[in-house]
C-alpha cells in the first residue's frame, strides 16, 4: 500500500522537511520512522512511502523542519496527524496536509477536557468498499460530552442543505472528526458545504460554523484510491468553556473513615462533593513520598525524596485486605479513633501506625499479592525509578539518615545491586520488597481515584515541585543533573523580606538539555497516569532561578541562573567606581553596628568582629558566613541569642554587588539592597546611578535571554503529555514570562491580593486573561478570613475601591460578604477559578472554622513550619449540607461556569 504525503510549507534555503510517522497494528503495537521530503520550490513538499504490513491498522505523524542535520522545528505534536486505512481494496492514499501550530484552544485537546469534561469516546472509522474515496478531516475542539459533528452541503452525498440528511461524522482522534464520502456519487466537480453541531437526540436545531461556506473540489482518482483532506478548524460562535473547583491538600481531607490523615479513599468522596456542587476541578498539593527523618519535619509537601513514588500516608486502609489478627485490629481501630479526631495531625503518629499497618499486612498478604499479574505488570513498567527507590528506604532506614554522603557505603547505586534487587529470588529482594508492596497499592489506589474522578466529569489536578531533595533518590542514583553546591530559592517577595532559601539542588539544565529534558519528560509522564491537570510550582524556574551560595541562610546573597553578570568595567559605565572591597563585603561600620545591635553592640564588636581601620570592621573568619553563624547558634533560643544571630546574618549580607558562582570576576548588584545600609552610606549621585544599574539589571537586560532560556525547556515538557498546564507565575516576574505562556498557552495565575501589574494595589477582576487561574489565597497566604484582618487599611481600601461599598469595612468578614466576594472571582474571565476549601466555607458562618488562624497551611517566612492543617468537618457532612451545597452550586450557575 503506497501513501503519498504533501504539505505546503515555506522553506528557506538550506532548510529540509521530514515526517516522522508511527505506524499502529491492531495490537496497538507500534514502530517508528523518519523521512525525508523533496520539493522543487521549497514550499510545497511530498514523499510517498510503501506500507508493506497489512496489519498496519493506522499511523500518527508529525512534520519538523531541519536545518544541518538538526532538528529546528515540529509542529505540535500533542495530538498529531492521523491517518487511518479504512479502504478495503485501497491501494493509494493522497493525503493534503496543512501545518499544525499549538493552537489557540489547545486546553481543548487536553486529557482535562477530552477524558474527563466532553468524555467523548472515540471511534475506529468502519472499512469503506468504495472505489474512488474522499476523506475530509477537520479538529473541532468545542463540542461538549452530548454533541457530534456533521457535514451538510450542496450535493446530494451531503444532504442537499437538508438538516435532516446531514452525514453524520466519526470522532477518530481527540476533536477531530472524518468523514468518508463516495466520490462516484458526487455529481459535481465542486462541493460547498459547512460543518455544523447535533446535540443527541436533537438533529433539527444544529450549531453552524462560522463564515462562508467551505468549498472543495471533487478529486479525479484512480481506482482503490483514496484522497484525504486535512481541512482548517471549525470554528462555532459558542461562549468559551469556563468552569470552578476546590483546592485542598490530600492530608487535609477528614472523613469518617480517616486514619489521622487524609487519604485516596477520601479523594474520592472529596470528588463526590466537588461533582455534587458543580464544580469541574480537584486541585491537590504534591503527593510524593518526603520521608527524610521520619518526624514532623517531613510534612512539608514539597521537599521529596522521589519524583515517582507516592507517600505511604495517603494509603487507603479501608480499601485493602482487612487484618486476620483481631488483636491487631482491635489495637489499630483504636488508634484510628484516636488519631481521626485530633483538630490537627499528627504527622509522626499517624506515619508511624500506617506504615506498621502496612508492614503487618505485608506479611499476611504480601506473598499473594506480589505473585498477581497486576504486580508483576506494576513492577515491571516502574522498576526502572522503584528499585533505586526502594534500595535508598531501605539504606536510609538501615543507617538512619537519608544523607547518603553519610552511609558508610553505597554512595551510589550500582547496576549489580539493581539486579539483585529486581529478582524475586535474592535476599536483598526480600529485603526491600516491602516498598514495592507499599508503592503498588499506592499506584493502584491513584489511578483507581483518577478513574473515577473522570466518571464524574471532575479534572484532577496535581502539583508539580520545581526543586527536590538534596537528600534523594535523584540526586543519589543521577547527580549529575544537579548543582548540589547551591541552594534554589526565591528573592525577597510579599512572603518573606529575606528572600526565600528552599535548600534544594539546583538543576544543571546543561546535562538535562543534552538529552532533550528526559529527566523532565518522564516525570511528566509518570504524573499523567494519575492527573488530567497540573501546576508548575515556581514556574519562573524554567526561565531562571534564584541560586543561593551553599554558605548561606537567608537569600538575599543569591543571584538568578543562568544569568548575564556584569563586569567591573560595565559597572564603571554606570558612574558607579567599582570597588571590590568596598562594595563585596559586608559594609560594617561603628554606627551600622549600633543600629543594629544597640545594647548589645560592644559584645558584637569583641566576640564577632575584627576592627581593620578608622571606624570599620569586618567579620572574624571563624563567623564570616551564614552557616558558620548558625552553627555558633544552634540550640541559643533565648531572646538575646535570636536576636544577635540575625542581626550577625543581616551585617553578612550588607553587600552591594554579589560575585558569580561561575565567574568570580563578575558581579550580581544584590537584590533589595536598597534597603541596607551600605545603600544608605552612599551620596545621592551614587544611588542614583546605582539605580538605574539596579533597574536595567532586574527588568531589562534578561528578557530575551530567559526568553530562549525557557523555550529550551518548557516546549519539551508541556508537549509530553495531554494534561492541562498550569503554571504558578507568582514573585518577581521578567517581562518575557507571559511572552512564553502565551506562546505555549500555559495558563497563568491571577491572585486579586498580588496583582501582575506593579502599578496597581488590588487586580481587576475584569481585566483578567481569559487563559488563566484565578483564586483569592494559595496554600502559601492566609486565607480570606485571615487577610480580611491582617491590615486594617488595606481591608478598607478593598472593601471601598474593589467591592464598592462606602461605609466602614467590618472588622471580621461576615459570611454575605465572603459570599460576595466568591461571587465576583467566580464572575471573572478566568478559564478556571479555583478556590480553596477554608474560602469556600467562609461564606456559611454556621459552618466555617471558628479559629480562622487555623485555616493557615504554610507559612513561607518560617522554614520550620509544620503543615497540619486538616479539615475541621468530614466530608461525610459536608456531602449532607444541603445548604451550604445549594449556595455553591446557585453561585457557580449564576457565574455561567459550567
Amino acid at each position: 500500500m503506497k501513501v503519498q504525503f504533501n504539505i505546503e510549507y515555506q522553506t528557506v534555503f538550506g532548510e529540509d522537511l521530514f515526517i516522522d510517522i508511527t505506524s499502529f497494528d491492531g495490537k496497538n503495537s507500534a514502530t517508528k520512522e523518519a523521512v525525508k521530503m523533496t520539493t522543487t520550490d521549497g514550499r510545497h513538499w511530498s514523499v510517498a512511502i510503501n506500507i508493506a504490513s497489512k496489519a498496519v491498522k493506522q499511523i500518527d505523524y508529525f512534520y519538523s523542519v531541519s536545518r544541518n542535520g538538526t532538528m529546528i522545528r515540529h509542529e505540535w505534536i500533542v495530538v498529531p496527524h492521523r491517518l487511518e486505512f479504512v479502504g478495503n481494496q485501497t491501494t493509494t492514499y493522497i493525503t493534503s496536509d496543512y501545518w499544525l501550530d499549538i493552537p489557540e484552544n489547545s486546553q481543548l485537546y487536553s486529557s482535562a477536557f477530552t477524558d474527563c469534561i466532553s468524555n467523548r469516546k472515540q471511534m475506529t472509522s468502519s472499512v469503506s468498499d468504495f472505489k474512488h474515496t474522499l476523506r475530509l478531516k477537520v479538529r473541532a475542539p468545542q463540542l461538549n460530552k452530548k454533541e457530534r459533528l456533521a457535514m451538510i452541503g450542496d450535493v446530494k452525498a451531503l444532504g442537499e442543505w437538508d438538516i435532516i440528511r446531514a452525514v453524520p461524522m466519526i470522532e477518530h482522534s481527540h476533536n477531530e472528526w472524518v468523514a468518508t464520502i463516495d466520490v462516484d456519487k458526487v455529481e459535481r466537480p465542486i462541493m460547498e458545504f459547512k460543518f455544523v453541531i447535533q446535540e443527541e437526540g436533537n438533529d433539527e436545531n444544529p450549531v453552524w460554523e462560522n463564515g462562508a461556506n467551505r468549498v472543495v473540489d471533487v478529486p479525479s482518482l484512480g481506482a482503490n484510491e483514496v484522497d484525504v483532506r486535512e481541512m482548517e478548524p471549525a470554528v462555532f460562535q459558542l461562549k468559551p468553556w469556563r468552569g470552578a473547583g476546590t483546592v485542598i491538600p490530600v492530608f487535609s481531607l477528614r472523613s469518617k473513615t480517616s486514619f489521622g490523615i487524609g487519604d485516596f479513599g477520601d479523594l474520592k468522596k472529596m470528588i463526590d462533593w466537588v461533582a455534587m456542587t458543580r464544580q469541574q476541578v480537584l486541585q491537590i498539593l504534591p503527593i510524593n513520598d518526603t520521608t527524610i527523618t521520619h518526624s514532623w519535619a517531613d510534612s512539608y509537601p514539597y521537599n521529596s525524596i522521589s519524583i515517582y513514588a507516592l507517600h505511604p500516608q495517603y494509603a487507603d486502609l479501608n480499601a485493602l485486605p482487612r487484618l486476620k489478627d483481631e488483636a491487631l485490629i482491635t489495637r489499630y481501630e483504636a488508634l484510628q479513633a484516636e488519631l481521626n479526631v485530633l483538630p490537627q495531625i499528627d504527622y509522626e503518629r499517624v506515619n508511624e501506625a500506617k506504615i506498621a499497618y502496612l508492614v503487618d499486612l505485608y506479611k499476611q498478604e504480601g506473598k499473594l499479592m506480589m505473585a498477581t499479574k497486576e504486580f508483576k505488570s506494576f513492577f515491571d513498567a516502574n522498576k526502572k525509578w522503584l528499585v533505586p527507590y526502594a534500595a535508598f528506604c531501605y539504606y536510609r532506614d538501615k543507617y538512619g539518615t537519608s544523607k547518603f554522603s553519610e552511609w558508610p557505603d553505597h554512595h551510589s547505586f550500582d547496576e549489580s545491586e539493581y539486579k539483585s534487587m529486581s529478582k524475586s529470588t535474592t535476599k536483598l529482594y526480600k529485603e526491600v520488597a516491602i516498598h514495592y508492596f507499599i508503592q503498588f497499592i499506592l499506584d493502584a489506589q491513584m489511578r483507581e481515584a483518577n478513574n473515577y474522578a473522570r466518571k464524574n466529569g471532575v479534572v484532577l489536578k496535581g502539583d508539580i515541585p520545581i526543586g527536590i531533595s538534596r537528600d534523594s533518590v535523584e540526586a543519589w542514583i543521577e547527580p549529575f543533573y544537579f548543582n548540589l553546591n547551591v541552594q534554589a530559592g526565591a528573592p525577597p517577595d510579599a512572603f518573606s523580606t529575606n528572600g526565600q532559601n528552599w535548600g534544594f539542588p539546583t538543576y544543571n539544565w546543561n546535562v538535562m538539555l543534552k538529552d532533550n529534558c528526559s529527566w523532565w519528560v518522564n516525570r511528566f509522564r509518570k504524573m499523567s497516569q494519575y492527573f488530567d491537570a497540573y501546576r508548575i510550582d515556581h514556574i519562573l524556574g524554567f526561565f531562571r532561578i534564584w541560586e543561593i551560595p551553599a554558605d548561606a541562610i537567608h537569600g538575599l546573597l543569591g543571584q538568578f541562573s543562568p544569568g548575564l553578570p556584569m563586569t567591573p568595567q560595565e559597572i564603571d559605565s554606570y558612574g558607579i567606581c567599582f570597588r571590590e572591597d568596598l562594595f563585596t563585603e559586608p559594609f560594617i561600620t561603628d554606627w551600622v553596628i549600633d543600629k543594629i545591635f544597640g545594647p548589645w553592640a560592644d559584645k558584637v564588636r569583641v566576640t564577632y568582629l575584627d576592627h581593620t581601620h578608622h571606624d570599620m570592621y569586618r567579620m572574624k573568619p571563624e563567623f564570616d558566613t551564614q552557616r558558620k553563624v548558625e552553627a555558633v547558634f544552634n540550640g541559643k533560643n533565648s531572646g538575646d541569642d535570636v536576636w544577635i544571630r540575625d542581626g550577625l546574618y543581616a551585617l553578612i549580607s550588607d553587600v552591594l554587588f554579589v560575585r558569580d558562582h561561575q565567574h568570580p570576576d563578575t558581579y550580581h548588584p544584590r537584590i533589595g539592597v536598597q534597603l541596607d545600609f551600605i545603600f544608605q552610606a552612599l551620596n545621592d549621585v551614587e544611588k542614583y546611578n546605582f539605580n538605574r544599574l539596579y533597574n536595567d539589571y532586574f527588568y531589562r537586560r534578561h528578557n530575551q535571554f530567559w526568553y530562549h532560556e525557557a523555550m529550551k525547556k518548557l516546549p519539551l515538557l508541556t508537549q509530553a503529555t495531554r494534561m492541562l498546564v498550569c503554571g504558578e507565575d507568582l514573585g518577581m516576574v521578567p517581562d518575557c514570562v507571559p511572552w512564553v505562556m502565551n506562546e505555549l498557552r500555559i495558563l497563568s495565575l491571577e491572585i486579586q491580593s498580588m496583582p501582575k501589574d506593579s502599578h496597581e494595589r488590588f487586580g481587576h477582576l475584569s481585566r483578567y486573561p481569559y487563559r488563566s487561574v484565578s483564586t483569592i489565597s494559595t496554600h502559601d497566604m492566609p486565607t480570606l478570613r485571615e487577610w480580611w484582618k491582617e491590615d486594617r487599611q488595606r481591608t478598607q481600601d478593598y472593601y471601598n475601591t474593589m467591592l464598592h461599598h462606602g461605609d466602614d469595612a467590618p472588622e471580621n468578614l461576615p459570611g454575605w460578604l465572603a459570599k460576595e466576594i466568591v461571587s465576583r472571582q467566580l464572575a471573572c474571565p478566568s478559564m478556571l477559578c479555583l478556590l480553596s476549601l477554608q474560602d469556600w466555607l467562609s461564606i456559611d458562618e454556621s459552618v466555617r472554622l471558628a479559629d480562622l488562624k487555623g485555616e493557615r497551611i504554610n507559612i513561607p517566612a518560617n522554614p520550620r513550619h509544620y503543615w497540619r492543617y486538616r479539615m475541621h468537618l468530614n466530608i461525610e457532612d459536608l456531602v449532607s449540607n444541603t445548604l451550604l451545597n445549594d449556595t455553591i452550586t446557585i453561585l457557580i450557575q449564576q457565574s455561567e461556569r459550567q
